[in-house]
């Protein structure tokens, strides 16, 4: 399987941040997020923030970089504003605050997206560091969200160790 964090009793910080227009108004129940929450009880991990926020660029911006910057939260999943419609900007917003890329990650859930949807293709996820935080960007429907967190999901607990300055070899940790 993979490494859940809990030999060393390691816990990851965790925050959640639905984008959607609807839901900030409450127009719409987060399924997204509860799916999220879900998902990530398998390791051994906290939600110490949770927030739904309308799909603007600088208020999405401002929130990831506050939160990486505080030094209370070591990973943050979004969920929604990844495709194309003209209001979708989490990509955009999350590369205007990383400090670095991980493209492997946003490659691997798309390409297992595109064995079960064409409409993977149009996916514009990202994920990154800020400082000593994980940003991972997910799409906003409850069962996209499955399916790409459970792909990243084996590499995340080995990345934010990473982050956080674990120095053992890459070969031989969780």
């Amino acid at each position: 399987m993979f490494g859940t964090g809990r030999e060393q009793g390691f816990m990851i910080r965790t925050a959640i941040i639905t984008l959607s227009d609807k839901g900030s108004r409450g127009e719409r129940s987060d399924e997204s997020g509860a799916a999220i929450r879900e998902i990530i009880a398998r390791l051994n991990a906290s939600v110490s923030h949770y927030e739904v926020l309308p799909d603007e660029r600088r208020s999405i911006a401002d929130t990831l970089a506050r939160l990486s910057d505080s030094g209370e939260v070591d990973l943050i999943l979004t969920t929604g504003g990844t495709g194309v419609a003209p209001r979708d900007v989490t990509p955009e917003a999350t590369r205007e605050v990383i400090d670095r890329e991980l493209p492997g990650m946003a490659e691997a859930m798309r390409a297992a997206s595109l064995l079960k949807t064409p409409h993977a293709m149009i996916s514009r996820a990202v994920a990154g560091i800020r400082g000593r935080t994980l940003i991972i960007n997910l799409p906003g429907s409850p069962r996209a969200v499955r399916e790409n967190l459970e792909v990243v999901l084996p590499a995340v607990v080995h990345a934010v160790e990473k982050i956080q300055g674990d120095p053992s070899d890459c070969g031989t940790s969780s």
